[in-house]
């Protein structure tokens, strides 16, 4: 086939204007595409899942914890099961032993805690089924948030009142920025971020903003703070 020059005149094609290696390329092209929409689609769906962004989140424990009762009606703080939420960007799971700590002397044959049993007796830590689980590509500590008065109500709901924990908020990214940038309602002084159930005694906006002021707290929208 041929191609017409400036004058008009018919030119042959020259057959080496593209390499050989663009045959291959056009082979390629077809299920390459097919695989970056397959992985596009894999990554919504993955990132769409309750595991991450469906408030009301709620999956069968390996052991039925009460929140309530422990929580609640007996007023353990978060931090005695959690401990690390204020030194470590992660808030640890408790061990078996510290279950057992009360379990050894109190309903220490209940079957509810034959898994707790179990664990303590082998050494092997228990399957929790995470709840609050953010996708690997966004970074949180919780020790930045909990030592500048966010309360743990503020992301995981009233814990206190959950016979089955789930999951209470959106954890999206504009959930997030929106309290970046408008820090002021879920700020408190720090010797109430575990006190579920507290209630300020002056206007929220008010005590919110002078503690921001106070601590100097200026959450940064820039990407690279979650997205490292």
């Amino acid at each position: 086939m041929g191609c017409f020059s400036a004058d008009g005149i018919a030119a042959p094609v020259n057959p080496f204007v593209f390499p050989k290696w663009s045959n291959l390329a056009v082979k390629a092209a077809p299920p390459l595409l097919g695989a970056a929409a397959t992985y596009a689609v894999a990554v919504f769906a993955l990132a769409a899942s309750p595991q991450t962004t469906d408030v009301g989140y709620q999956p069968d424990q390996p052991v039925p914890y009460s929140h309530r009762l422990h929580a609640g009606e007996l007023g353990i703080d978060c931090r005695y099961c959690h401990n690390t939420v204020e030194i470590a960007t992660h808030a640890a799971l408790p061990p078996t032993q510290t279950c057992m700590n009360c379990h050894k002397h109190i309903r220490a044959s209940s079957e509810k805690l034959l898994v707790v049993r179990e664990s303590y007796g082998t050494g092997m830590p228990i399957e929790w089924v995470r709840i609050h689980d953010l996708p690997g590509y966004a970074y949180f500590n919780h020790s930045a948030h909990v030592r500048r008065g966010v309360g743990c109500v503020s992301c995981h709901g009233r814990i206190d009142k959950m016979d089955v924990v789930y999951q209470a908020e959106k954890l999206s990214m504009g959930w997030c920025l929106d309290c970046h940038r408008n820090p002021d309602p879920r700020l408190r002084p720090l010797e109430y971020v575990t006190k579920l159930a507290w209630i300020p005694e002056e206007d929220q906006l008010v005590l919110g903003k002078r503690l921001r002021e106070e601590w100097r707290i200026n959450p940064s929208e820039d990407c690279s703070t979650c997205h490292r």
